[in-house]
């Protein structure tokens, strides 16, 4: 069973920077998933933060939401079955649960999320 364990949360103000990590178990082929970040604001839909496509050529297309371009990064480490989300110029608007998805042949798995707070 694929499992995703989210860490790296915790409370800053703005301007401040945060690095969120996942680690994936229970699979050999984390390379060939496409890793992504959501988010959930209080009260607020789900929403999607950033996204790194998995394959075989080992490609390094990313995707970010608009509001984040230019100040975050999605990295991977293909040999520590690690998703990274590098959090830089934080706003009270980042505010909210953020989860890790791994995506491959139709099956999802998310962790739990991991809280951040940005203060004002």
């Amino acid at each position: 069973q694929v499992q995703l364990v989210e860490s790296g949360g915790g409370s800053v103000q703005t301007g401040g920077s945060l690095r969120l990590t996942c680690v994936v178990s229970g699979t050999a082929l984390f390379t060939r998933y496409t890793m992504a970040w959501y988010r959930q604001a209080p009260g607020k839909a789900r929403e999607f933060v950033a996204r790194f496509e998995g394959g075989f050529d080992l490609g390094t297309s990313t995707t970010y939401e608009d509001s984040v371009k230019g100040r975050f990064t999605i990295s991977r480490d293909n040999d520590q079955n690690t998703v990274y989300l590098q959090m830089e110029r934080l706003v009270p608007e980042d505010t909210g649960v953020y989860m890790c998805n791994a995506r491959y042949t139709g099956n999802s798995y998310w962790g739990q999320g991991t809280q951040v707070t940005v203060s004002s």
